[in-house]
């Protein structure tokens, strides 16, 4: 099976992917007039702005959604296994996959709120199926997204997550008087299963309490988590380079040099380091891949663009602050290993020995500072951030299903969705982490050919947006939509508001 999973990961995940993910964050950064630079206050600015309805929930709370979604085990061990297999240089690409998407989260986020709708019990649904269908006219299309979506959000990648929080419980508590000597040859690999298979029933009973509680719970919570375990975890990054102050300077030569193919010893892997840079940026901020859309569409406002602006602020957030401090935290410590390029050569950087790629980098990293607790900080962090991951991709995977139910109230399929989620979280916290990478990548992947495709064709509502919302900033006004007098067929919502007799913004 194992064969299979990464031969079709090969064919998804090929430099083709990675090439249009690039040119299309470049074309819509040329498009929108680089939004993310000129708008950056007025994202920063409608961030914290934004009301609540019985539909929708606030501006700030869709970006928790979102974030939720985007901060997960890619914002760490996705990062540190970029450093493995590309070298330092991957965080470089990284950062200028973080800065092009944030102009490709702005499009496709604007698109959902153009075409969002209410569902059978009145709440604000949207995505790319929404907007595939209602803009490009090809409802085939807008099916294959949202079973992709039900497929890799709802079944492939909570297995990542829910592995992840799995691993790091158990490097945490190694050799501790709660766990004993987790060695696979003292305890056996069995009892280390089973320690796994027990950490996934916790997690996945602790999800279903958020998740049965519907959109407004998982909202609620995610609005409490995300920043608290970022700015956490954000402080922790600091506070080791600011210990490490004397490495910082070669650190940053490092990253730079290594990025162009400069560097004595990673100069030969520049090509990787694109690879690694870009694959593991879009698997942590997601921007193109289609899941930021879903919350964004769930936001109350008064404008599209005013989400896009929001959601292009979530990639800078999520990848130049919660990535970055990853990387720094790592590298400043030198707690990494960097595998050969060639097959079964010596590693071009080993400075962490005996420990694989992954969260295992972070935790090494935090121990230098608090020796004996490191592990088991970063092992709460991964909990919160692949918890609440886990949590927003239920929310994506219901939200296509009520696509497919053509929003109408279908309690069984959403139960069979949810025991669906909570059987796959158990079944990913025990099962072998190659494995479970190599699926999420699929569902990343899969996702991201289906939606980039169709942002590029269906973009001009977003950019007529863009224009619009400036225009009435110009005027000092709190942009108001129309889609009518845009020229934006099929924005129905937006429409039967503007034909509502009365209403307050």
């Amino acid at each position: 099976m194992e064969s299979v999973v990464e031969f079709v990961n090969g064919i998804i995940w090929s430099k083709a992917l990675i090439f249009l993910c690039l040119a299309a964050g470049l074309f819509f950064s040329v498009r929108t007039r680089f939004m993310q630079l000129r708008g950056f206050f007025e994202m920063c600015r409608l961030t914290v702005q934004g009301e609540k309805s019985e539909a929708g929930v606030s501006s700030f709370q869709a970006l928790a959604m979102s974030m939720a979604g985007r901060m997960g085990i890619g914002n760490i061990a996705g990062v540190a296994t970029a450093i493995a297999f590309g070298g330092p240089g991957a965080i470089f690409w990284m950062w200028v996959m973080g800065f092009l998407g944030a102009s490709t989260s702005y499009v496709e986020c604007t698109l959902a709120q153009i075409y969002k709708t209410k569902d059978a019990e009145g709440r604000y649904r949207g995505g790319p199926a929404y907007y595939i269908e209602k803009a490009m006219g090809l409802k085939w299309y807008a099916l294959a997204f949202a079973m992709a979506t039900i497929i890799a959000a709802g079944f492939l990648m909570p297995g990542v997550q829910a592995n992840a929080i799995a691993d790091s419980f158990i490097n945490a508590c190694r050799g501790t008087a709660l766990c004993g000597p987790l060695d696979g040859q003292v305890m056996g690999l069995e009892t280390v299963q089973a320690l796994k298979l027990g950490i996934g029933i916790v997690v996945a009973v602790l999800l279903g309490v958020v998740i049965f509680g519907g959109v407004k719970r998982i909202a609620n919570f995610a609005e409490v988590v995300v920043p608290f375990m970022a700015a956490a975890f954000i402080l922790m990054a600091i506070t080791i380079m600011i210990l490490n102050y004397d490495r910082v300077p070669d650190m940053f030569r490092t990253v730079f040099s290594s990025a162009f193919g400069a560097h004595a010893a990673f100069g030969a892997m520049m090509g990787l380091a694109v690879e690694w840079g870009v694959k593991r940026g879009i698997y942590a901020n997601e921007a193109g891949q289609g899941t930021g859309p879903h919350a964004a569409a769930a936001s109350e406002v008064s404008h599209p663009a005013k989400q896009g602006y929001v959601q292009a602020f979530a990639i800078y957030f999520d990848t130049m602050m919660v990535c970055t401090a990853t990387a720094f935290l790592i590298l400043a410590a030198g707690t990494y290993n960097v595998y050969s390029p060639v097959p079964g050569g010596e590693p071009v950087f080993a400075g962490l020995a005996g420990v694989a790629e992954g969260a295992g980098y972070a935790q090494a990293a935090v121990e230098t500072v608090l020796p004996g607790w490191g592990s088991g900080f970063v092992a709460i962090a991964i909990f919160f951030f692949a918890f609440t991951t886990i949590m927003a991709y239920y929310y994506m995977a219901e939200t296509n299903l009520s696509y497919i139910n053509h929003n109408r109230k279908r309690p069984l399929t959403v139960l069979v969705l949810r025991l669906g989620i909570l059987g796959m979280v158990v079944f990913g916290a025990f099962h072998n982490a190659k494995l479970a990478w190599a699926l999420g990548d699929i569902g990343v992947g899969l996702m991201a050919w289906l939606n980039i495709i169709a942002i590029l064709i269906v973009q001009k509502p977003a950019l007529l947006a863009l224009r619009d919302y400036e225009r009435q900033k110009k005027l000092g006004i709190d942009p108001i939509f129309d889609p009518d007098a845009l020229g934006i067929k099929n924005a129905d919502f937006w429409r039967q508001r503007k034909l509502e007799p009365s209403r307050s913004e």
